[in-house]
């Protein structure tokens, strides 16, 4: 009984967690326009039907449609295609095409159709899922780097000098402005060198 009930817990959170990870569909109806996402869930493009007599049947279906595919996204695309997919009252899928678009910008729209096509009812509602994005190069994700504003550069502090001090044949290296310590007698002197002003 206890494995049993395990086995009930384990199967009912795997299909919480691959509900939780299908995404909702955005259909919408014929005379509405359809939305793609990209691969991160924003809108991406938009599709509006064209052709509008969509009455396809197992003996004669419909195997192209015009549509308006728009770019709603800041991004520049290169290569667009995707899916126009076609549901009857019922909710049933009865047909899909692929269309592409070489390029889209921010904002464009552009005319294709969807070659391949067999639509084989009355659809009530349709949806377009993108599956291809491309971007141009400068328009992929890059690290924002913010520099610093720039301060006053600070005045440039001159290479010590190095100097030696001999005395009575001893010698002593010393820079400008560092301190040397040296035993005069038998005390300790201690001798600084700066520059004139």
């Amino acid at each position: 009984m206890r494995r049993f009930l395990l086995l009930l817990a384990l199967v009912t959170c795997c299909a919480i967690a691959v509900a939780a990870q299908q995404p909702a569909e955005q259909r919408a109806g014929l005379n509405e326009a359809a939305t793609g996402f990209d691969a991160r869930g924003a809108p991406a493009i938009e599709g509006k039907l064209l052709t509008t007599l969509l009455n396809g049947s197992d003996d004669s279906p419909v195997t192209n449609v015009r549509l308006v595919v728009k770019n709603t996204s800041p991004n520049f695309y290169t290569y667009v295609t995707g899916w126009a997919t076609f549901y009857d009252s019922g909710a049933v899928r009865c047909g899909e095409g692929l269309f592409k678009v070489d390029a889209l910008a921010p904002g464009e729209s552009s005319e294709t159709d969807t070659p391949g096509l067999r639509l084989k009812c009355t659809p009530a509602s349709w949806r377009i899922v993108a599956t291809n994005l491309l971007t141009r190069t400068s328009d992929a994700a890059k690290e924002v780097v913010v520099t610093p504003p720039l301060a006053e550069p600070a005045p440039e502090k001159p290479a010590p000098v190095n100097f030696i001090i001999s005395i009575d044949g001893e010698q002593h290296p010393i820079q400008v402005g560092n301190p040397i310590v040296l035993k005069l007698g038998n005390r300790n002197r201690r001798v600084v060198l700066r520059p004139v002003p």
